[in-house]
């Protein structure tokens, strides 16, 4: 990519990011890190499981984050008598020229923005439907493949109460989540903005469809040139592999983290980082962004054991003790190499 190619592409990110911000942040109120992070995982190419108390305004703010783009949207409430064919589509009986035939008719899944509605109010069965056509892009029915538009983006969510009649969802099923967000109750300040916003002047322009898709394109060419050099990309490995009991030396992973990050985790946060960084309009990608964004892109992806909740352990915890760790490796590393070059 030319230097110059380079600077457009950068800029076409960036000021998408700033107009996102100027007309969905007038419209959802107080959640400005939630809404950060909804664009970095949609130009990342990721999904999000968003989790949250029933009238938040999750469904205000997908329609809102969908009505910005110009794509299409979709939503499904899920339900234990949802079927994976109400998802996926099926194949109606048609009476044609040629006689009668079958004819395959797209079900919502079929959408540039899909929200998935207390998505573990579904069976497993309808959830692993749901998933595979998010980790797949596509959705294959009586063997023949139908692509997905594209961008295609999931926002799943699910509530942390009224657990009775639900499916958690497997670890497995978790882990093929981009960035786990949490909505949480809006501030005072905000509470009186949501009040007021039906007689308030709301700021901002749509960046419409081929706006969209375009800055999209620019940056997936944009992606591989952004700059990250080997120090933070170790820093990610340390971090994902310090997670693992079996290979951290962090005591307080060995003792409470039953499972550590995968692999994913890694790309995820790898990718998450470039795009913040783009999105502040900087070519290289800082050990600020990846600090930034690891809880959101890995704290659903560790898995404690008992000893932990017993003991008053959260996964922050275990991330902040890996995080330092990782941090203090990197610089004894890095004195290490000075003193060599000496």
């Amino acid at each position: 990519m030319q230097p110059d190619e380079f600077e457009r592409s950068l800029e076409s990110v960036k000021g998408l990011y700033e107009d996102y911000t100027a007309y969905v942040g007038t419209r959802v109120l107080g959640c400005p890190r939630l809404l950060e992070r909804l664009f970095i995982a949609f130009l990342a190419g990721g999904n999000v499981l968003l989790e949250g108390a029933p009238g938040l305004g999750k469904t205000t703010l997908a329609k809102t984050w969908a009505d910005f783009f110009g794509l299409g949207f979709s939503r499904v409430q899920f339900t234990p008598d949802l079927m994976p064919l109400d998802i996926i589509g099926s194949n109606l009986l048609e009476d044609g020229p040629a006689g009668r035939s079958f004819k395959f008719y797209k079900g919502p899944i079929f959408s540039n923005v899909v929200l998935g509605d207390e998505i573990n109010r579904a069976t497993p069965k309808t959830q692993s439907a749901f998933l595979e056509a998010m980790e797949e892009k596509r959705v294959t029915f009586l063997g023949e493949a139908h692509p997905l538009p594209d961008p295609f983006f999931v926002i799943a969510t699910q509530n942390p109460i009224e657990l009775e009649g639900t499916y958690p969802l497997p670890e497995a099923q978790i882990d093929r989540f981009f960035m786990k967000l949490v909505f949480s109750m809006p501030d005072f300040h905000a509470l009186l903005g949501i009040m007021d916003l039906g007689a308030t002047t709301k700021s901002g322009e749509r960046a419409g469809a081929e706006r969209s898709k375009n800055a999209v394109e620019a940056w997936r060419a944009l992606s591989p040139h952004i700059a990250a050099t080997d120090g933070t990309r170790s820093y990610i490995a340390r971090i994902v592999e310090h997670s693992h009991p079996d290979r951290s030396p962090v005591e307080l992973v060995r003792k409470y983290v039953l499972y550590g990050a995968s692999p994913r985790s890694a790309i995820a946060l790898f990718s998450a980082a470039k795009t913040k960084a783009a999105m502040a309009g900087r070519p290289n990608v800082s050990f600020d962004d990846i600090d930034d964004l690891l809880p959101d892109v890995t704290a659903h992806r560790v898995i404690l054991n008992f000893e932990a909740e017993a003991d008053g352990v959260g996964v922050g915890d275990v991330l902040d003790a890996v995080r330092a760790e990782a941090a203090k490796e990197f610089s004894r590393d890095r004195s290490a190499a000075g003193r060599s070059r000496a």
